[in-house]
């Protein structure tokens, strides 16, 4: 796997179209954060893979988060190996049967075995299994409250959440705002539910990407001489449930989820 010597030998890589795909200002910008780890060179949408295979499987370099975060995989699976699956299955309101605990990830069937191998309905993501994992270990089994507040009220959120902004609720305006259909997709193939008017949002939907955890998403449309926002909410029980890095996780991941599903779309994000 080639390593850049500084973030200018990734710069050299990318268009240089300053376009804002992926998040930054600048290509220059998004350069750099690649460079720090804080990005994968697969975030750039502009990018063929032969550009990005070189690098990594995933154009993450040997420095980035990536890197530690498929260390903290391997050490949650072989937590899990240790643990009484039936025991945990009852704490979190799972289902344990034939060796495997099984929960509904956005309503779909995600089950683990003694071994940490995976079966699901959807494909095994890092966003999803990470915080599947955790809540297994660590959750406490808390059942949602239904008092909603922002990631940045969450514990340890508050100095992360002008990276979960960038990561997961400007990508799913971006979304929104050109792509009408998001909600009802939402709705109709994730096991989500629209519900009345939160916070007094003009579209409020709710997500469960794990059962005790669940998340709401507000989209305020745009108004004359004001332009469209977008929020993503927790139940304040997340914390209960989940460590900080998993609820980040489970947020960026959606957007990341929404943002390719809208692109299979043929839908031109760069419009946003």
């Amino acid at each position: 796997m080639s390593q850049p010597r500084n973030a200018f030998e990734i710069f050299q890589l990318l268009e240089k179209s300053n376009c804002g795909n992926c998040g930054e200002k600048t290509c220059l910008a998004f350069a750099g954060a690649v460079f720090k780890g804080r990005r994968r060179l697969a975030e750039c949408p502009r990018l063929d893979q032969s550009v990005i295979a070189p690098y990594s499987d995933n154009g993450a370099f040997s420095c980035a988060p990536e890197a530690e975060g498929a260390a903290h995989f391997e050490k949650l699976k072989s937590e899990v190996a240790r643990i009484d699956l039936a025991e945990a299955a009852k704490r979190i309101g799972g289902h344990f049967a034939g060796d495997r605990l099984t929960l509904k990830v956005l309503g779909k069937d995600f089950s683990v075995d003694r071994r940490g191998g995976f079966y699901a309905d959807i494909h095994v993501n890092p966003w999803v299994a990470i915080p599947f994992l955790t809540h297994i270990l660590y959750g406490k089994g808390r059942p949602p409250a239904g008092c909603w507040i922002p990631f940045r009220e969450l514990k340890g959120g508050r100095e992360s959440y002008p990276l979960f902004r960038k990561r997961c609720e400007e990508p799913l305006k971006r979304v929104a705002d050109i792509y009408t259909p998001l909600f009802d997709d939402m709705v109709h193939l994730f096991g989500g539910k629209q519900v009345e008017r939160q916070f007094e949002s003009d579209i409020s939907v709710v997500l469960r990407p794990l059962p005790l955890v669940p998340i709401m998403v507000c989209y305020w449309l745009p108004e004359e001489g004001m332009q469209s926002s977008l929020n993503v909410f927790f139940d304040d029980t997340a914390n209960d449930n989940l460590d900080i890095g998993a609820v980040f996780a489970l947020g960026s991941g959606l957007a990341q989820m929404f943002t390719k599903l809208a692109q299979r779309h043929g839908i031109p994000l760069d419009r946003a």
